[in-house]
């Protein structure tokens, strides 16, 4: 999204983003296996508790069930307020999950058969995630592929895919896709 955790602000967008998220002086550090790399071990790389560390104290493994609460926390919103237009990036997200788009000639009369479903997420102003029927398949990006022929002249296709786009917080546009 063109934010980094560790990089430095270069402007005033970026430095009121990490004035109003972070405490740069609590950066979390990384955990490392308790046991020392040795490959005769069987025990050198067994996964360790994730640890949450604060500056000046110690490491402390993360609450039972605290991953489900981060995922049932993300259906309600960012649990600060990011209404102000600096984080109209997150806002700017679009997830189209194009489930299927089928075309196909059928019968003695060649009738062409169409048919076309997708989903598409938004973020909302709090940063709340929601789906929304669509069966519109002009309302996809113009930078997703695979549908440039639906639906003229009825050639032969299946299309399914996942298109991800954004802006980010300078306005620059991205985007991601993955057929499946």
């Amino acid at each position: 999204m063109g934010v980094a955790y560790t990089d430095e602000p270069s402007n005033l967008t970026a430095e009121r983003i990490y004035e109003i998220l972070l405490d740069l002086d609590d950066m979390p550090q990384q955990s490392f296996p308790s046991a020392p790399l040795d490959t005769h071990s069987r025990n050198a790389l067994l996964p360790q508790p994730a640890v949450v560390r604060h500056s000046g104290g110690s490491a402390q493994p993360l609450p039972d069930g605290f991953a489900l609460q981060l995922a049932q926390s993300a259906e309600t919103g960012a649990d600060i307020d990011i209404s102000d237009p600096a984080f109209d990036f997150v806002r700017s997200i679009r997830v189209y999950n194009v489930t299927y788009a089928r075309q196909h000639e059928s019968g003695r009369d060649g009738d062409c058969n169409r048919s076309f479903r997708m989903r598409v997420g938004t973020y909302g102003p709090q940063g709340e995630f929601a789906w929304r029927s669509s069966s519109d398949y002009r309302s996809l990006p113009d930078a997703h592929v695979g549908l440039e022929r639906y639906p003229s002249n009825c050639p032969s296709i299946f299309h399914r895919s996942v298109f991800v786009d954004w802006r980010d917080y300078e306005g620059n546009y991205g985007y991601e896709q993955v057929n499946y």
